[in-house]
């Protein structure tokens, strides 16, 4: 499915590249998707709470016709609405199913205030998508002139989205999709691009660590505070054994970004009771305040060295006056951290990524650090491979933190060599996954890969979490037979010596007029012979 999707919304964009940066066009693609999503699977659970077959009704058409069947009868229509509304938290009406609009675009009878008026109905109908389709300006004037070239743009998008079967989608399908499109087109936007999305296998491998050991937790917690999609969260879940006793808590300072994850935890039906999703700021503003404010794991993948505030006020903050400095205002790595670890529960695991810096840099950041070992708060440091994350080649580091634990080792994992290349980025494949989970649940030294280190030896090392300290990854080259190597280069020499011979002969061969003997010389010359 995963190719299937891409080749579809490579098609789709082109509808829209070149009239607007990847970073724009991307908001319409996915809040189509999203909104195609809600109308499919509402005709989806139509054929289900009416006690039909999906072997039947296996066809968008018949579905709708379904759906039509129950919405506009009078004596049904009241307590149809009423049964969807429970079921799935809100209903569409049928001139508005996605289904509906792509067939008015095949007739050549749609309008984009058809599409407008979708939006609205639901945004203002329903305080789940309050805002979710704010990004889509359908009035812009990137998408054509006049209102009849932007009919035409969002006309063949539409076309085009149509064929795509989110339901049967197998994975996270505005995930997937965004990766896709960060992937392919997003390149020129830089960090930008990639800022709220971490790849599928790097927040798979951490949803398994903050995992061990609560996978039969009755109601679990998962906390992000730089949610940006909500995939990291999401994965938690799937190594879980009540995956639907999650609750989802998480924060993010950019609104649209934040859309995108209420739009995520819907595509995957989690229940709103079980997702408090907050738009702030997650430094300068601590949130949650108010119970739950500790939580079973905690997974982030926040900006790297972003600039905070650093205001003196914040070392009377609980989440940051125990460690003595505060993190620099150029670097806001330590500040994220210890955000995170506040809110981890005493049994709980939390797992962030950063880079490289925060685990040798000095002065305040390197206070903090020193502080976090003694204390034990530092469990294990896995090395990543470079150029795994959209938006920056540089390797990173991920951080697993506990509280309260018995010992002050720490365990180091370089895996930075472990990858597969691919034409843009490099990727861990599920055998690199299983290599690092593996290790870390074993927690014990392999060579030239992980080393289990003492809290003696973290201090002899002056409290510098640089992994190669710790892990001798160094190759010894193969030493050098002379003797062979001789034997081949008088090998060679001989080959060679044969090969100029019968160059030489066939040379003198040669029947040339008298202008070109002179050239001929001189290339005789060169080999040396007929002296």
């Amino acid at each position: 499915m995963g190719a299937e999707l891409n080749q579809k919304l490579f098609s789709a964009a082109d509808s829209l590249r070149g009239k607007m940066s990847a970073d724009q066009y991307k908001d319409y693609l996915l809040g189509l998707i999203f909104y195609k999503y809600l109308s499919d699977k509402l005709l989806e659970a139509t054929v289900v709470k009416a006690y039909k077959s999906l072997d039947e009704y296996n066809t968008l058409e018949k579905q709708t016709e379904l759906y039509k069947s129950y919405i506009l009868d009078d004596k049904s229509k009241d307590f149809f609405i009423a049964t969807m509304s429970d079921t799935l938290g809100y209903h569409i009406e049928p001139q508005y199913l996605f289904s509906e609009l792509a067939n008015s675009v095949k007739n050549n009878s749609f309008e984009l205030v058809h599409l407008k008026n979708a939006f609205v109905r639901l945004e203002t109908a329903y305080t789940q998508f309050e805002g979710l389709f704010d990004d889509i300006d359908l009035d812009s004037k990137q998408l054509g002139v006049d209102a009849n070239q932007r009919n035409i743009t969002i006309s063949d998008v539409i076309k085009k989205l149509d064929d795509i079967d989110v339901l049967g989608h197998d994975g996270d399908v505005i995930g997937d999709a965004y990766e896709y499109l960060i992937g392919e087109f997003a390149a020129g936007s830089g960090k930008k691009a990639g800022e709220f999305y971490t790849p599928q296998q790097v927040s798979d491998m951490m949803a398994q660590i903050v995992t061990i050991g609560q996978e039969s937790t009755p109601a679990f917690t998962v906390y992000d505070p730089t949610m940006g999609s909500g995939s990291l969260m999401l994965n938690v879940r799937k190594y879980l054994k009540n995956p639907d006793r999650v609750q989802y808590h998480g924060q993010e300072l950019n609104v649209t970004t934040y859309n995108l994850a209420r739009m995520n935890l819907i595509l995957h039906e989690v229940n709103s009771d079980d997702q408090n999703l907050h738009n702030g700021d997650t430094l300068n503003k601590d949130w949650p305040v108010d119970e739950p404010y500790m939580f079973d794991s905690v997974v982030m993948n926040p900006p790297y060295s972003a600039k905070w505030s650093a205001d003196p006020t914040f070392m009377d903050d609980a989440r940051f006056n125990r460690y003595g400095k505060l993190a620099p205002k150029s670097k806001a790595d330590f500040a994220f951290l210890l955000h995170g670890f506040y809110h981890l529960k005493t049994s709980g695991t939390m797992a962030i990524v950063l880079p490289h810096g925060v685990l040798f840099r000095g002065a305040a950041e390197g206070t903090i650090r020193k502080k976090l070992l003694e204390d034990g708060s530092i469990y294990a440091v896995i090395g990543m491979p470079a150029n795994l994350f959209f938006g920056t080649s540089i390797p990173t580091t991920v951080i697993i933190l506990k509280k309260n634990r018995p010992g002050r080792d720490v365990l180091f994992i370089d895996a930075s060599n472990d990858f597969t290349k691919f034409k843009n980025q490099n990727k861990l494949e599920p055998e690199h996954i299983k290599r690092i989970v593996d290790t870390y649940k074993n927690r014990e030294s392999t060579e030239k890969y992980s080393y289990l280190a003492s809290f003696e030896e973290i201090k002899e090392n002056d409290f510098n979490l640089n992994i190669p300290r710790y892990v001798d990854t160094f190759e010894e080259e193969t030493p050098i037979d002379m003797v062979a190597l001789g034997k081949e280069m008088k090998s060679i020499n001989e080959e060679e010596a044969k090969l100029e011979k019968e160059i030489y002969d066939m040379l003198l061969q040669l029947d040339c007029a008298d202008e070109d003997k002179d050239w001929l010389n001189g290339i005789l010359e060169v080999f040396n012979h007929g002296k």
